[in-house]
Order: C-alpha cells, then sequence, then structure tokens
C-alpha cells in the first residue's frame, strides 16, 4: 500500500506467549503527530478512520471548561477529573460525580447513562463522570435536561463545534454514533486523534490546560487503581496524560510538548493495547526504563506462564 507515493510502514505485531511459545496474535497501528496535525511517525496506516469512543472525554469535558460551568457551580479539579473518567464506580469516584450533580443542582435521576449490571444507579456506570458535566453545562446554560444525548441537543452541538475547531473541519463532517452509554461518539482517523492529544498536552489552550491538570492531578479518578490510564499517569507525574477508548484505542499526549499518540488495536484486544502503548511510549523516550519496568510487569507480563511481546517499531517521518 502506499500514500502519496510513499510506502505505509508496517503495523505492530503484538504475541501472547505461553512459556515462550506463540499463542495469539494482535495486529496493531501508531501514529504519532504534533499539536499543529503534522504527521511525525506512524506504524501502519495513519489515515485509518475509527470511533475514538472513551478517548473523547477530555475533549467533551470543554463544554464544561468553556462556558462558565465551572466558575458558576465552584466545581474543583477533582469534579473536572471525574467528568473526563472512564471510572470503576467505587465510592469515591460515584460520590464525586454526585457531588458534580449536587452542585449544578440537578437530581441523579437526570442521568440516562445505563445502570451497569448488578449495580443499583447510574452513577457507577463508568461514564457518569461525563454525563454529570453534560448536565451540569445544561443547567448552567438552561438547555432542557430530558434529551440531552441527541445529537441535534445544544450540548451536543457546543461539544462537536469545539471538536471541529480543533480539527479545522466543519463539524458537520463528523461521522457520528451512539456509544455504549448513549452519548455520541465520532469517527475520526487516527492521526486527528493524536493531533487532539497533541493539542491537549500542548499548554497553548487553556480550556484544554484545566483538563489536563485536572486529569494528571487526580489520576486515581480516571480509571483507578489498576488501571492503565491512573498507573502511567501516577507514575509519570504530569509528563503524560492519557486515555483509553473501548475496542482497542489508547491515546498518551506528552504535556507541554504538544506531541500526541494514537494507538488502534485492530481487533479491539484490550491487553494490545496496553502493550503497544508501553513499546511505543519507550521507543519515543517519553517513559524511562525506571518507570517502564513496574507498568510492564503489570500489564505486559500477565501471569507466570503468559506474556506479551510487541514486534515492529515506528517509522519517524
Amino acid at each position: 500500500m502506499t500514500r502519496n507515493n510513499r510506502p505505509i510502514p508496517s503495523i505492530l505485531k503484538v504475541t501472547l506467549l505461553r512459556e515462550g511459545i506463540a499463542e495469539s496474535t494482535h495486529r496493531a497501528i501508531a501514529v504519532v503527530c504534533d499539536d499543529r496535525g503534522r504527521l511525525l511517525a506512524e506504524a501502519g496506516d495513519a489515515k485509518m478512520s475509527t470511533f475514538i469512543r472513551s478517548a473523547l472525554k477530555p475533549f467533551q469535558a470543554i463544554a464544561v471548561t468553556s462556558t462558565g460551568t465551572i466558575e458558576r457551580y465552584g466545581l474543583s479539579d477533582p469534579d473536572l477529573a471525574i467528568i473526563c473518567s472512564s471510572h470503576q464506580g467505587t465510592i469515591e469516584q460515584t460520590r464525586q460525580v454526585f457531588n458534580v450533580l449536587w452542585r449544578s443542582d440537578v437530581d441523579p435521576a437526570a442521568l440516562q447513562c445505563p445502570v451497569p449490571v448488578g449495580k443499583s444507579s447510574p452513577l457507577e456506570h463508568n461514564c457518569s463522570g461525563k454525563h454529570a458535566g453534560m448536565l451540569a453545562v445544561c443547567q448552567q446554560r438552561l438547555f432542557p435536561l430530558e434529551n440531552y444525548l441527541h445529537r441535534s441537543h445544544p450540548i451536543q452541538k457546543l461539544i462537536v463545534g469545539k471538536l471541529g475547531e480543533l480539527l479545522k473541519m466543519p463539524a458537520d463532517e463528523l461521522i457520528r454514533a451512539k456509544d455504549d452509554c448513549g452519548a455520541p461518539t465520532y469517527a475520526m482517523t487516527l492521526d486527528q486523534m493524536a493531533t487532539l492529544y497533541a493539542q491537549l498536552s500542548s499548554g497553548q489552550n487553556l480550556e484544554l490546560e484545566r483538563v489536563v491538570r485536572a486529569m494528571t492531578h487526580y489520576p486515581q479518578l480516571i480509571g483507578g487503581n489498576g488501571h492503565f490510564d491512573t498507573e502511567l499517569m501516577r507514575l509519570t507525574e504530569g509528563e503524560l496524560v492519557s486515555k483509553a477508548g473501548a475496542e482497542g484505542i489508547q491515546c498518551v499526549g506528552r504535556v507541554g510538548q504538544g506531541l500526541g499518540l494514537a494507538i488502534k488495536v485492530l481487533d479491539g484486544a484490550k491487553r494490545a493495547k496496553y502493550a503497544v502503548a508501553l513499546h511505543i511510549l519507550r521507543q519515543l523516550g517519553w517513559l524511562n526504563p525506571t518507570l517502564a519496568e513496574p507498568l510492564i510487569e503489570q500489564f505486559m507480563m500477565l501471569s507466570e506462564f503468559k506474556r506479551l511481546e510487541v514486534t515492529g517499531e515506528l517509522t519517524m517521518l
């Protein structure tokens, strides 16, 4: 395959080894861009389009940081962190979601995310923070609360408008579909995802800088103990901002450098995206060997008998 008369670099391969013998294989694409949208490195086709899923949450949170909602309701950095989260439904996390709603004078019954299996409240859904943030903006802007997930609702138009501005494209060209929680998610190319994370981490946009500060200062709210995003941000102490998405999506920004990484595992395997992220972060020099070691132990050494191995490298452009 070629693009602009240039061969597309080979994709990455993730192999599950059982006592050193290959058992399963995943394939992955990885892309690095700067905050101007310039493609810096790739493995596989940077123009592949897929849904960004929950890696979109830091950008959906711009609706909160750009409308005066934080100031109106006195929302804190932990509140903003839980709005960006894919949390585990712990007591600490669900209380933080409730706090966003309470400060905004919104009844939790307004949440339209599902009640997780085996749970008793939509507050425990991993996307409830995102929904609470949307409802807080609706309350502040006097938007109706009842249909806030509909693509034509003012809160969704506000969010997609912000995305269009960041990607320098007409918002109505973005293909949208319902995520599992019922909110819209968007299809975009991997280099667009990497560009978004480069902008997130650049420090040049105050609305995004507030999001990064909240995520990196309160990583335990973004996922939870043992979650890749939480452990990576906790160890790197503000140098990297990280957010996973379902179906093999992982995005990372290098804070203060305006560089973004986007990963897609083609078969959607969660275990493979973490292995690829660690492999690429080490290659880029964004993660030093000392910090990488415990993450490798946790996310690549699956048991006494099983480990993941990544082969292939980014092609620098």
